[in-house]
């Protein structure tokens, strides 16, 4: 796979790692530090997700081209691996329970690699959403966050899908994000569990311990995020 595919020069520029290695050996190459630089891809197959950049290692799921809204499902690419033989493996976010999977797949398993600059803070403790890019704030809002025995999960998470709602004066407002977070108790919700950020049609709950898991912002706050945060944000949860 070419340099220039995976879009790498930037990120090795960012994290300061080299490319160059001796013939036959293995190289590590970080894509995102989930900061300032993360990449991101479609499935270009349903190849298996292995816990090893091995063929031989144990597999843990499929890779799948849709999201549960039907929307392409999106991998967060962590890093990348070339083998003594010279096989090329990418180390994968993968959206699934238990929260926090990564694994590998072989580099031909995933289509193009996108770049985004930003990060999406989300301090439990605070009722306070963060945006970086670049490193720095562009946006800040109170959220609501799960209830007592309903918790938002904490972990690193990305965002998968961005879904616009029609009239948007339901439940979700008029915008949603779905990320790669699961609820650990509801999994017989729609989509199983999915934990979103999105309106609200009670904005004076917010903010507050008032969701089923679930990040929700005052409609004005969800439009305005929905115009800086692109998919394949990470989404950190303290």
């Amino acid at each position: 796979m070419r340099a220039s595919h995976l879009g790498l020069a930037a990120v090795v520029a960012a994290c300061g790692l080299a490319l160059s290695a001796p013939a036959g050996a293995e190289t590590t190459v970080v894509l995102s530090n989930e900061q300032t630089v993360t990449q991101w891809a479609h499935p270009a197959s349903r190849a298996l997700v292995r816990v090893a950049p091995s063929l031989s290692s144990r597999s843990i799921v499929r890779l799948h081209p849709r999201t549960e809204d039907g929307f392409p499902e999106v991998y967060e690419a962590l890093r990348q691996q070339t083998g003594a033989s010279g096989a090329l493996w990418i180390q994968i976010r993968v959206p699934m329970r238990p929260n926090g999977r990564t694994g590998w797949v072989p580099a031909p398993a995933l289509g193009k690699l996108h770049t985004v600059h930003t990060e999406l803070v989300v301090q439990r403790g605070r009722l306070r959403a963060t945006l970086y890019r670049s490193g720095r704030a562009v946006f800040r809002a109170r959220v609501g966050v799960g209830m007592r025995g309903l918790s938002t999960p904490a972990g690193h998470f990305y965002v998968r899908e961005r879904l616009r709602i029609p009239g948007g004066g339901g439940a979700y407002g008029p915008l949603a994000f779905g990320t790669s977070a699961y609820s650990p108790t509801l999994t017989d919700w729609p989509g199983g569990g999915v934990v979103g950020i999105h309106g609200t049609n009670e904005p004076m709950l917010v903010p507050g311990r008032v969701s089923h898991g679930c990040v929700r912002l005052r409609n004005r706050d969800i439009l305005r995020l929905g115009r800086l945060m692109p998919v394949g944000t990470p989404v950190r949860i303290l």
